[in-house]
């Protein structure tokens, strides 16, 4: 969600890269549903590791900010970065992957999650790009 929320609020202002600590998933169908209500496309989307991501080419230390949303991944990222000058940065977002009985209140986790990653960008990083709005 945050890979997607950021390139449909800032556009090519910055190079974004999502990864996580495994990549044995797909992207979560809930994740897909809630972003596609603001109008961004998930669904070809799937996680990656932060390994993967270094045998895909891309090179840590050429990267800013690292915005963690986990406590493991904020643990991750550290330790991969530890030689590299870079910030790292933890955002306490909500995980809704087991919240919620129906199918209502399972997206409305997700929906809460996906606001509160927009709430953060937007204070971090300032109103979105105009010409992406």
């Amino acid at each position: 969600m945050a890979e997607g929320l950021m390139k449909q609020m800032y556009g090519q202002r910055a190079y974004v890269q999502s990864a996580g600590v495994k990549n044995d998933m797909e992207v979560d169908g809930f994740s897909i549903a809630v972003c596609k209500e603001l109008g961004i496309e998930l669904s070809r989307h799937r996680s990656r590791s932060f390994e993967e991501m270094q045998e895909w080419g891309d090179d840590l230390s050429q990267f800013d900010l690292i915005v963690a949303l986990s406590p493991a991944s904020q643990r991750t990222a550290l330790e991969l970065t530890r030689f590299y000058h870079l910030d790292v940065e933890y955002w306490p977002i909500l995980d809704p992957t087991g919240l919620g009985e129906s199918r209502e209140a399972k997206l409305a986790a997700y929906r809460q999650a996906r606001d509160q990653i927009r709430d953060r960008m937007l204070a971090r990083f300032g109103p979105p790009t105009e010409e992406t709005t």
